[in-house]
């Protein structure tokens, strides 16, 4: 007797001893093949020392959406359980704001008015068709901070699964980008240029304003370089980034021998450059027509030297964004949305940061990019379709050509450059060549750095209506939201990355779905199979069971 109590207290005493280590020691395993549940590196640098509570509200909550995003809701959770189990302050809560009727139409109304735009959804289950709207948002708080996260990240013409399956990639860098904006105070700074008759600031608001809640901007002006060259240089270089969206006016010498300095100091910079002059708002006149023209910058032998050159020709393409016309006369003329080959819709298929899983970007009048070999890599971020033409300038361009049917033999040059980023160790434009002035310290080599090069303006250009600037990227005819903000941010944001956030961005998530269309046809199969199916061997079963025992017992 004293043996087994014994041994029934030391089965006690390991038993709280496994307890109490287990209560010590915490660990998950992920076992998917694509390791979704395991959170980048980079992310997990965000939350490890934060000690105050991120309290996140999540409006994807409800029982009548489509499975599909239930399925996304479902990976949402998960992965907060991810955050949380790395750091206890990440909270959570899954908020349904449409629940309570009395206070619907008051919800959506304020969540409306902050930002957060409803999503409404075709709902197909048992062959049937209805209509759901949800909220795909999340409200992250930090020390009386809030930021949105979105949830969904859509692509034109993308069907709900596909939605889905692109937002569940894009959940980690979207929290985590959130975070770090409510966790990271703002240290990087952005340089706007001015001074060569860039964009002005109406047109180029919304991506200002999107970027600067990451970073610091201010605009900066060449000007000063004719009488204080050195000055010029020391100020630029205090900069981490330089933006210059849509010059048209030349650079002179000096110019861009600062601007080349820069970039041997370690510099960033994004491009926006047109080689040809022509704006889409030139066309809107009697005769409906312009004449496009090429445009010297003067930075044909500064980008040569670096390894593109951005080609004086324009891309004509059958895969572009639609131009809206008024058709019709007097009263009876209406607003229609035509073919418009002069504003490709570029992409790519790769998984580089910057791009991947990204929506459609919209060019206007945009140029061809060659790179040049040299040391430099250099890396092709967007492209048109293969059903290109180049069109060689002066030219006319004409609104009459949305009424002509177009030839698709002649659109025959196969994908077409539109953006290049480069990275390296860059050589001076101004090596072994006589500078426009003394430097004291002048370098031939840089730094490592990048540098991204876009061949056209417009992709940074927001409509602008009554004076108020609208978001960028979005057509108010079509209801179309493009890409241009994201492939920017994305853009600025991989040239001043040091953390690596943006690289989360290349993950790869594979999601399965059921095909509803086969669930429906194939309904009442399947109940059999796992209703009736059961019960019909279980009766076999016990049939034949009886079967045997009588026949064995009475024999």
């Amino acid at each position: 007797m004293n043996k087994k109590i014994k041994h029934i207290t030391i089965l006690l005493l390991v038993i709280i001893a496994i307890n109490v280590l287990s209560s010590k020691v915490f660990k998950r395993f992920d076992l998917t093949t694509d390791n979704r549940y395991t959170l980048s590196e980079s992310a997990i640098n965000i939350i490890k020392d934060v000690e105050s509570p991120i309290i996140i509200d999540i409006f994807l909550s409800g029982d009548d959406f489509p499975s599909e995003f239930k399925r996304l809701q479902r990976e949402t959770k998960q992965l907060l359980e991810e955050f949380a189990a790395k750091n206890s302050n990440i909270i959570f809560n899954f908020i349904n704001p449409l629940e309570d009727e009395a206070t619907r139409e008051r919800n959506i109304q304020q969540l409306t008015q902050r930002g957060l735009k409803p999503m409404q959804l075709s709902v197909q289950e048992s062959g049937k068709s209805s209509q759901a709207i949800i909220f795909p948002w999340a409200l992250a708080s930090f020390n009386d901070q809030t930021v949105t996260i979105p949830l969904i990240k859509n692509k034109i013409g993308a069907l709900q699964q596909e939605i889905v399956t692109n937002s569940v990639q894009h959940l980690e860098y979207a929290f985590a980008d959130g975070f770090s904006k409510l966790i990271k105070p703002k240290r990087r700074k952005i340089a706007i240029l001015k001074g060569n008759k860039q964009l002005e600031d109406k047109y180029i608001a919304d991506f200002v304003k999107k970027i600067g809640e990451y970073y610091f901007i201010a605009p900066f002006t060449l000007d000063s370089v004719t009488n204080s060259s050195q000055k010029t240089l020391k100020d630029l270089n205090d900069f981490d980034l330089i933006i210059s969206a849509k010059p048209t006016e030349a650079f002179t010498e000096a110019e861009k021998l600062v601007l080349d300095q820069y970039t041997m100091n370690g510099g960033k910079s994004l491009w926006l450059i047109d080689a040809v002059a022509i704006e889409k708002d030139s066309l809107y006149n009697d005769s409906g027509k312009n004449f496009a023209v090429s445009r010297d910058l003067n930075l044909t032998d500064f980008f040569f030297k670096y390894g593109v050159r951005i080609n004086p020709v324009m891309i004509s393409t059958l895969y572009s964004a639609p131009i809206t016309l008024a058709m019709g006369s007097g009263s009876e003329s209406q607003f229609q949305p035509l073919r418009w080959p002069y504003s490709p819709l570029a992409g790519i298929n790769n998984n580089h940061p910057i791009v991947n899983n990204l929506n459609l970007v919209k060019f206007d009048f945009a140029n061809q990019i060659d790179t040049l070999k040299n040391d430099i890599k250099k890396t092709i971020l967007l492209e048109t379709a293969p059903l290109t033409k180049l069109e060689g300038i002066p030219r006319e361009i004409s609104l009459d050509i949305v009424t002509k049917e177009l030839d698709p033999t002649l659109f025959n040059k196969g994908n077409q450059t539109l953006a290049v980023l480069l990275e390296g160790t860059f050589t001076s434009v101004y090596n072994n060549r006589i500078k426009p002035f003394q430097l004291k310290e002048g370098k031939d080599k840089s730094i490592p750095t990048k540098m991204i090069v876009i061949a056209d303006g417009d992709v940074i250009k927001n409509d602008v209506i009554k004076n108020t600037p609208q978001e960028l990227g979005f057509d108010r005819w079509t209801g179309k939201t493009y890409g241009n903000k994201e492939f920017l941010l994305n853009a600025v944001n991989y040239l001043l990355d040091d953390d690596g956030l943006i690289n989360i961005r290349s993950k790869e998530i594979a999601i399965a779905f059921l095909d509803q269309q086969k669930i429906t046809a194939q309904k009442t199969k399947w109940q059999l199979i796992n209703i009736a199916l059961p019960v019909v061997l279980l009766s076999l079963f016990g049939l034949g069971f009886n079967y045997f025992r009588k026949k064995k017992y009475t024999s």
